[in-house]
């Protein structure tokens, strides 16, 4: 009988291409993938709710996976965690209706964006967060992103590889900037993101900071409609995948 199940992982995406299947590089899907042929004797496609890019983190990635190997769904966190590599980890699986797709009823997700923000930086996080030197203003740049909040078309904060004929419009519900100690954190909420979407906007608004990009021109930049018109690109290191909504 088959039956559909949705699996939550987190990893650290360091080593890996992103999640999505690569032909020339490794990826969190062929690991997994690997893994699950290796208890249930077969290669079960695997169904993704985001395509995080290469080096990216997740604290809470799902997907879904249809199979009738009679398999008990309790066990699969368990014996999954035995072999994989220990930067990823199964954190539960239940089983859904048939028609469930992990990335199609997908309502909402967060990501976080960290930055150490200290003259010197610290080895331990050189992949995990994202090294900021100057000192950063957390109320300011949340002043800065206020435009950002809303549906908007942001074709600006947008990598221009962004697939043609895909809508641009997206809905950010929340945006702000949470300050512990060294560590500023952006979490960001929508119902969807486009190409490199979060980098973009971190990126933009760390060039107000520097005073590259004047203070209070995001909602100029927004709707400019142009990529060029927005800062740079902010490394993947930095970006966590937080929680996905169903």
């Amino acid at each position: 009988m088959t039956k559909n199940l949705l699996v939550q992982i987190a990893y650290r995406g360091t080593n890996y291409h992103g999640f999505q299947f690569q032909t020339n590089a490794l990826s969190i899907t062929e690991v997994v993938q690997d893994k699950i042929e290796q208890v249930f004797g077969r290669r079960e496609p695997i169904i993704g709710c985001s395509r995080t890019d290469a080096g990216v983190h997740a604290n809470s990635c799902f997907f879904s996976m249809k199979t009738d190997v009679p398999f008990p769904t309790h066990k699969f966190p368990e014996v999954l965690n035995r072999i994989l590599p220990k930067d990823i980890v199964v954190l539960s699986c239940k089983e859904v209706p048939l028609d469930f797709h992990a990335r199609y009823c997908c309502k909402g997700k967060e990501y976080l964006y960290r930055i150490y923000n200290n003259p010197v930086k610290d080895p331990f996080l050189s992949d995990l967060a994202l090294h900021c030197k100057f000192p950063l203003d957390c109320a300011r740049m949340e002043e800065n992103a206020k435009p950002l909040i809303g549906t908007h078309d942001f074709t600006s904060f947008c990598n221009p590889n962004h697939k043609e004929g895909m809508s641009t419009i997206r809905t950010i519900s929340e945006l702000r900037f949470i300050r512990e100690g060294d560590m500023v954190t952006m979490k960001i909420h929508a119902d969807g993101f486009l190409y490199n979407m979060v980098r973009i906007i971190v990126g933009t608004l760390l060039e107000m900071e520097e005073g590259r990009i004047a203070h209070g021109r995001m909602e100029e930049i927004l709707h400019l409609l142009d990529r060029s018109k927005a800062g740079r690109t902010a490394p993947p290191y930095g970006l966590y995948l937080n929680r996905v909504d169903y």
